[in-house]
């Protein structure tokens, strides 16, 4: 077997050519990789389900927009909580995932985290593969993988994040940005 080198706090950035409607203009943060397979959430499907209708006792502490992001195809009954937190050290109730962000026990009252807060995301679902499944999707590259910022997570326009986060890379992925939705419109 060969190792897996951990792409864990990156982002996948879904190439045009990706078919899978679950995905299509994703942009997934890995949350966990290894050799035992990889986790994210998909950061720009907003849906329109308020935080509040779900987890009320976390809506204020949310950002914009405050509601439930689709995460991705998997446990769509179960909720993630992402966090941006500053600083060294985080409070009790959240692990960190990579610098600045980390993943949030939704079991712990919010008033201890809140202070903390710098940025909060729920997700219903996540988006989960197999050992090598994802190896495997890089290698057919269905998948872009760059660099993850603490905003990306707290994005105010998640629609517009497939975009720009694309635009910011210093290489020909740039140029990707610029792909329209449809193609056989050109």
């Amino acid at each position: 077997m060969t190792e897996v080198s951990s792409l864990t706090g990156r982002l996948l950035v879904a190439a045009p050519a990706l078919t899978d409607p679950n995905f299509d203009r994703a942009v997934v943060l890995l949350l966990d990789h290894d050799e035992e397979g990889s986790l994210g959430v998909v950061l720009n499907r907003p849906t329109p389900v308020g935080v509040g209708d779900i987890l009320a006792s976390w809506a204020g502490l949310t950002g914009e927009p405050d509601v439930v992001f689709q995460g991705g195809p998997v446990s769509l009954d179960s909720a993630l909580g992402v966090a941006v937190i500053p600083g060294d050290e985080g409070p009790l109730g959240w692990r960190r995932v990579h610098g600045a962000i980390g993943l949030v026990d939704l079991e712990t009252p919010p008033e201890l985290l809140g202070p903390a807060l710098g940025s909060l995301r729920i997700f219903a679902g996540y988006a989960g593969w197999g050992p090598g499944q994802l190896e495997g999707e890089l290698n057919e590259s269905a998948w872009y993988v760059v660099e993850s910022e603490p905003g990306d997570v707290s994005s105010p326009r998640p629609e517009r994040l497939w975009r720009a986060v694309l635009r910011r890379q210093r290489s020909e992925l740039a140029m990707i940005a610029t792909y329209p939705d449809d193609p056989s419109l050109n």
